[in-house]
């Protein structure tokens, strides 16, 4: 059992006050908090190893590319990939997303298909509708149903010889809902198609095993982790790294340049162009440690009483319904009350100090799909408590009567 009081002595923020009252934090998939370990090592960077790294015989240049590279070993061994070399530095899942649509401009032709679902972030979409603008491929849609959860029915005749990307998330940033992605990267790879998976809603929640999943590509953040902003991974195997282009030009990901021809360099650094957000790296890696600590099966523990506890106590309130209801979920409550706007409910709220998200969540097809607007999105941690929820649905409650 965690000692959550114990827990959320890590996290400063979590002692502050908004509008004069405790601070509840249920804003969690939009960005996590971060302990206070994570704050410390950012500083120790600049304080005492700041040098620009791969490049400096200098001791503060190899003591900072040392820690760098560490970090990455550290993700390495977190995800299980196969090399340290199939761990990319990015600044976040979307530039992540953006790296493997890129590469794929020199692959595709006019015909191919890829294959995105009904539940995907706008980054998860956009990428691939620019990569069809560009090569004269066709994207598809797997759809969902009521409760939110991909038809795999559909999924599996949409799939054919035609079928070069599939790419769907791992857990639905609006919705909570977990896809069933061991099987579809199965289902895709029997057809010959690279598969990609949008990690940002996971990796809070659990431990990806990327060579278990078998997948091609895996794309993660750094902030809905624990970690520093402008901080995230691209995992790709080894051979689908080797077969794209780089993504962008610059220092670092040369081997040699003349202005007659460049020749790249070697994996990772192939994809790492420019200096690249040296103490996000490397603090990305404390935090990693700092979950790991805590422990993803304590972890997963504690969110599934939350995520109940909240369902529950939600579901009391008259008018109120839950969107995403399938059996497999994450710690996410996506809701609406009957004849109220989710951003008056919002605002209410939030001068009771309680942080929950309203809007599309950059999910706007999942919105259409429920003829919607939004949502109000309660999204939970494992620092957040049972009484911290009953305070969000008395005030929620409160913010009804109101507006009524």
């Amino acid at each position: 059992m965690l000692d959550i009081q114990k827990i959320r002595a890590d996290f400063p923020i979590l002692s502050e006050k908004v509008n004069g009252k405790p601070l509840v934090y249920f804003d969690n998939g939009a960005t996590s908090q971060k302990p206070q370990v994570v704050i410390d090592a950012i500083a120790t960077y600049y304080q005492e190893i700041n040098a620009n790294i791969h490049r400096g015989v200098h001791t503060l240049s190899q003591l900072a590319t040392d820690a760098y590279e560490i970090s990455r070993v550290k993700i390495q061994h977190h995800i299980n990939a196969k090399f340290s070399h199939e761990v990319l530095f990015t600044s976040g899942t979307t530039h992540g997303i953006n790296l493997v649509a890129n590469g794929f401009a020199s692959i595709l032709k006019p015909g191919d298909e890829i294959l995105v679902s009904a539940l995907e972030h706008h980054s998860n979409i956009v990428p691939w509708q620019m990569l069809c603008e560009k090569t004269g491929a066709i994207l598809k849609v797997i759809p969902i149903n009521e409760e939110g959860e991909l038809i795999m029915e559909t999924f599996d005749a949409l799939l054919s010889e035609k079928t070069k990307v599939v790419t769907v998330n791992h857990i639905s940033n609006a919705l909570g809902i977990i896809n069933p992605i061991k099987y579809m990267i199965e289902k895709a790879h029997a057809v010959g198609a690279a598969v990609l998976i949008d990690g940002a809603q996971a990796v809070p929640h659990l431990k990806p095993d990327v060579q278990d999943l078998d997948c091609d590509f895996y794309a993660f953040s750094g902030h809905k982790m624990c970690g520093p902003t402008g901080t995230g991974i691209l995992y790709g195997k080894e051979e689908w790294l080797n077969k794209l282009p780089p993504y962008q030009g610059g220092g670092e990901m040369i081997k040699e340049v003349t202005f007659e021809k460049t020749t790249y360099a070697d994996l990772p650094h192939k994809f790492e162009a420019g200096t690249p957000n040296i103490a996000g790296g490397i603090v990305l890696g404390t935090a990693v440690d700092y979950l790991n600590h805590i422990g993803f099966h304590n972890i997963q523990k504690q969110e599934e009483k939350l995520l109940e506890h909240a369902t529950k106590r939600l579901l009391e309130i008259d008018g109120l319904k839950i969107y995403g209801t399938g059996k497999n979920k994450a710690s996410v409550v996506s809701f609406n009350i009957d004849g109220i706007h989710p951003y008056d409910v919002g605002s209410i709220i939030d001068k009771l100090g309680i942080a929950v998200r309203t809007g599309h969540h950059c999910a706007q097809p999942i919105m259409n799909f429920f003829c919607i607007p939004g949502t109000i999105r309660a999204s939970f941690s494992f620092y957040n408590t049972i009484e911290e929820i009953d305070t969000m649905v008395e005030a929620v409650k409160k913010a009804k009567t109101m507006l009524s």
